[in-house]
């Protein structure tokens, strides 16, 4: 039986997201998927969606919104893969009690605001030139080793081979535990 695969998109969802596809062509096989769209996990609602007005939706209320949601939704422990907004999402929702085995989170927008980590295996992936990165301060103050990848900025996770890069290694995690 397949291991659950839990994928959070970035704040564009599916308008933006025909990268995610790459992901999906790699994963399907060895994961049993399971994909948010995290506009409508957030149920935003914005009129007109230029990147300004769906981050104000989200800061205001929905990444709230969809920590809910995702709580509702998701009752045994999974893996997940989560972007941007999406990782916020994950991040938050596991410190809320969410049952996960692992969270591969990219380019995770506002965990740098975050106290705590979550109790799983964690890969935090960073563009070296990402604005919202973390500091180093922040990752040794809540326990963890993010994965800064030189010269690319925040959307890597849309690079060709970012996305190979971390298939192989969500690849690697659930066939090693086949072996």
């Amino acid at each position: 039986m397949a291991e659950k695969l839990v994928v959070l998109s970035d704040m564009w969802g599916v308008k933006k997201g025909l990268w995610i596809t790459s992901y999906f062509g790699y994963l399907q096989q060895y994961y049993d998927i399971v994909f948010y769209d995290c506009q409508q996990l957030a149920n935003l609602n914005v009129t007109v969606s230029t990147k300004e007005n769906i981050h104000k939706a989200f800061v205001e209320g929905g990444i709230d919104t969809a920590v809910a949601h995702l709580l509702k939704k998701e009752t045994e422990a999974s893996h997940f893969l989560a972007f941007s907004t999406g990782g916020t999402i994950a991040w938050k929702a596991a410190m809320q009690g969410l049952p996960m085995k692992s969270l591969t989170a990219v380019s995770a927008t506002r965990i740098r605001m975050e106290e705590g980590r979550p109790c799983c295996d964690l890969d935090v992936i960073f563009g070296e030139n990402d604005v919202f990165k973390p500091s180093e301060e922040w990752a040794k103050k809540v326990g963890i080793a993010m994965n800064v990848i030189p010269k690319f900025g925040h959307e890597l996770y849309s690079d060709e081979k970012i996305i190979s890069d971390v298939c192989m290694s969500l690849l690697n995690r659930v066939t090693r535990k086949a072996v």
